[in-house]
């Protein structure tokens, strides 16, 4: 019987193969990722902003002192900042205080713009739902829109008194048309063939307007009420400017009276903090309500 004897210089099949050598040269042990930028926190624009505000108030205060304006016509940001400090440290019932004259100012702007809101919202659904109607009613809603509200809120303050009803009936008439006009318009812009869609879909009208009209309305809903937001704060400080018994119109009112310009100005101040954290909620809400829209649709800009 033949046995295979092991051949000299042959490699068994099974063994592995000798690594090859190249003649390039080796490659490193380790490769070094490069470090990521460090993000330039000046390119924020929430700091620019911040700084901007700040470069503005500094240079207010310099002017204001380098030029020896008297105090009470323009104070300096420093007296405006102690007014502010004075006002706010006192307790949250003190007649003398913003945290007392600020509540009742917020709570007739958030009355005024629910019910303003809400009831423009309510008849700009129904009218554009009925073109016969809206061609009734467009003249009386222009004409009403074009009076002066500052002219007719001497006339509401005898009708409804000192009271905070007379000054969220201002606020009403501010915020009413503002969403009105927007919704109405919203309703209009709706894509056709979206509606001829769903009506071949054998869709009701309750859900044609619930899944194509309203949805498409939305955009310039909000965007009224973004304008009747601002337009709140204005209507509760022109109330109660012509006559009320608290409030931060009051307040500022009682302030020119004692040449306290500085203090006038603080008000000012939390009157805008007031209108803009009431924007701040609104696109808050608009945001988690139109999550479906691109967030930078509103921004768009064509160039020419």
């Amino acid at each position: 019987m033949d046995t295979a004897m092991p051949v000299s210089g042959v490699t068994s099949p099974t063994a592995s193969p000798a690594p090859s050598q190249s003649s390039g040269p080796a490659a490193p042990a380790s490769v070094k990722m490069p470090r990521p930028r460090r993000r330039n926190p000046l390119a924020s624009t929430r700091v620019q902003s911040i700084l901007l505000l700040a470069t503005l108030l500094g240079a207010w205060e310099g002017a204001v002192r380098l030029f020896k304006v008297p105090r009470h016509l323009v104070p300096p940001v420093s007296d405006i900042a102690v007014a502010l400090w004075r006002g706010l440290a006192t307790g949250p019932l003190a007649k003398d205080g913003f945290w007392y004259h600020g509540g009742i100012t917020l709570a007739e702007i958030l009355l005024g713009f629910l019910v303003g809101g809400g009831v423009g919202l309510a008849i700009g659904i129904v009218v554009s739902q009925m073109p016969r109607l809206e061609a009734l009613l467009g003249p009386y809603v222009a004409a009403l829109q074009s009076v002066p509200k500052v002219a007719v809120a001497p006339i509401i303050v005898v009708w409804l008194g000192f009271g905070i009803g007379s000054k969220v009936m201002i606020i009403c008439l501010l915020t009413f048309f503002p969403v009105l006009v927007t919704a109405i318009a919203g309703f209009k812009a709706v894509d056709a063939d979206r509606i001829d869609l769903l009506r071949s879909l054998s869709a009701t009208p309750w859900q044609i307007f619930r899944k194509a009209k309203f949805p498409s309305a939305l955009p310039y809903i909000f965007a009224g009420l973004n304008m009747a937001a601002a337009f709140s704060v204005v209507g509760a400080v022109v109330g109660e400017f012509v006559g009320a018994q608290a409030g931060l119109g009051v307040l500022i009112l009682q302030m020119e009276a004692q040449a306290d310009t500085g203090g006038s100005f603080a008000v000012c101040v939390v009157l805008s903090v007031i209108g803009i954290v009431l924007t701040a909620v609104l696109r808050r809400v608009q945001r988690r309500v139109l999550h479906w829209m691109p967030a930078d649709a509103s921004q768009r800009t064509v160039n020419v």
